[in-house]
């Protein structure tokens, strides 16, 4: 039996984007995000690169799971189950439409107003992502974060918000999965890039410079957040994927040391220390990546130390030191934006999309980054996305309890060797446009909503097996993840 180390007041919770469950793309002064712009294969549930915006296509954020118009029901189930916690997004155009508005949008400011007092209602804490993949096109056409202008209309919207909801969010997240920026799906939300743009723009330069900006920008949101409110957290949001040695080659070893390195801890690093690593300027030689930087921008950096380190967890996966096609594990890693960059692990098994499944990887991870930093950890992503049946309006997730219950072991391990994990919010509270597909047929939530690809459907809510799971977990401080008792229980509420 697991002893129930876990500390009373810690945040037990769910997670969603606004982009992913929002809709009403364009209703109340909303503006266009590049989100907005990213279509969807209606039939088979993939992303589709277009030329430019708006093409004759299917685009299933534009109403996604309606929670615009639903988010008292859904706030209220969120309720029912128990959650301390909500870590949501606001969506930047609702509040500055194209972004460069003096004044905001009052619609927007009112719409979250509302979710923050439903929160209130439930004693559910909001944790904020200011920035989840949803910036503003017009800004994106322009250059978007390569363009240092950016970071003055980033902080007028930070500014914004902290004036606005101090009082309501003691918890700031300044970018989602801010190591994505240097993938494909990363630069085109934070530049406007797709893989169809030549080389000479969408490469390594421009993905460091904009993540230079963004990471001038988060500082400064840091200290704006402290000055503003010496109360308020603000804390960084990395995209985590394991790597380990595929073989005990040494070189296998040194790669994945180098893959941890740039891929998992190159932003935390200097968001958390408030520098540039020493290993990355041999990376930048070496890669002939070059970008632009101002006197002063050390300073910014060192000035505005994110407060806590949260992440995405999802998966791990090999690395090998040889060429890709030489690897003694030929099949590449699938899974999220910072998939690709390894190999399948034979030991592992997969969910019906590739992704491997490892919650030792989560304890290992925690063990990790608390060592290396020693600030608190919030985990603030990590779930299952399956095809979930709805038969006589029920849905028995019973692969997804297992997942959740197998990382929520790893994550009570992890405190009782501790690390100081202070908040864990699955993803997903409720079901959404999963991000890697762009359809709802790949399902996360704890909550189902009746809706297909096609954005066709009675949109009823309907909580499902693994929505009384976590009740049972949240009530029980995680006392009830013994798979007896779990079980028993589930069956009887179900």
């Amino acid at each position: 039996m697991l002893d129930n180390k876990m500390p009373t007041d810690f945040l037990w919770g769910a997670s969603i984007a606004a982009n992913q469950i929002e809709g009403a793309w364009n209703e109340d002064g909303k503006g266009v995000s590049v989100i907005d712009t990213i279509a969807t294969d209606m039939d088979e549930g993939v992303r589709v690169e277009v030329a430019s915006a708006f093409e004759d296509e299917y685009y299933s954020s534009h109403k996604a799971v309606d929670f615009y118009h639903h988010y008292q029901e859904d706030i209220k189930l969120m309720g029912e189950m128990g959650l301390k916690a909500y870590r949501m997004s606001i969506a930047w155009t609702r509040i500055y439409p194209n972004g460069i508005e003096e004044e905001p949008n009052e619609a927007g400011l009112q719409f979250y107003d509302r979710i923050f007092e439903e929160l209130s209602k439930y004693d559910i804490e909001p944790i904020v992502t200011i920035s989840h993949y949803e910036s503003p096109w017009y800004l994106a056409e322009r250059g978007g974060w390569t363009n240092r202008e950016m970071i003055d209309h980033y902080l007028k919207y930070c500014q914004t918000l902290f004036e606005r909801y101090h009082e309501q969010v003691s918890y700031w997240i300044t970018f989602n999965e801010i190591n994505c920026t240097l993938v494909n799906f990363g630069i085109r939300t934070a530049v406007g890039l797709n893989a169809s743009i030549p080389s000479e723009i969408n490469n390594d330069n421009t993905r460091y410079q904009a993540l230079h900006h963004q990471f001038l920008a988060s500082a400064q949101a840091v200290k704006m957040a402290h000055d503003i409110d010496p109360t308020l957290k603000v804390g960084c949001m990395i995209a985590s994927m394991v790597g380990y040695p595929l073989t005990s080659d040494p070189q296998d070893v040194f790669s994945t040391l180098q893959y941890e390195q740039m891929k998992n801890m190159f932003c935390s690093d200097v968001m958390i220390r408030g520098y540039y690593p020493s290993y990355s300027k041999r990376y930048f030689d070496e890669h002939h990546i070059s970008f632009h930087t101002e006197p002063g921008d050390q300073q910014i950096l060192a000035e505005g130390c994110v407060d806590f380190y949260s992440c995405s967890y999802y998966q791990s996966l090999c690395v090998s030191g040889q060429e890709e096609g030489e690897a003694l594990g030929k099949d590449k890693a699938a899974g999220n934006l910072i998939s690709g960059f390894g190999v399948k692990n034979p030991y592992l098994q997969e969910s019906e999309w590739g992704w491997q499944i490892d919650a030792t990887g989560l304890r290992y991870l925690l063990n990790t980054v608390y060592d290396r930093y020693q600030i608190p950890i919030m985990i603030v992503e990590n779930g299952l996305g399956a095809k979930d049946e709805l038969i006589n309006g029920k849905i028995d997730d019973q692969y997804r309890i297992d997942y959740l219950q197998a990382h929520v072991e790893a994550l009570m391990e992890a405190i009782k060797d501790g690390v100081n994990v202070i908040g864990y919010m699955p993803w997903s509270a409720i079901d959404l446009v999963a991000l890697s597909t762009g359809s709802i047929e790949k399902r996360y939530g704890f909550i189902y909503v009746d809706a297909n690809n096609q954005g066709e459907g009675s949109f009823k809510r309907y909580p499902k097996a693994s929505y009384y799971w976590y009740k049972h977990v949240i009530e029980s401080n995680g006392q009830s993840i013994l798979k007896k008792s779990v079980t028993d229980e589930r069956v009887t509420s179900f």
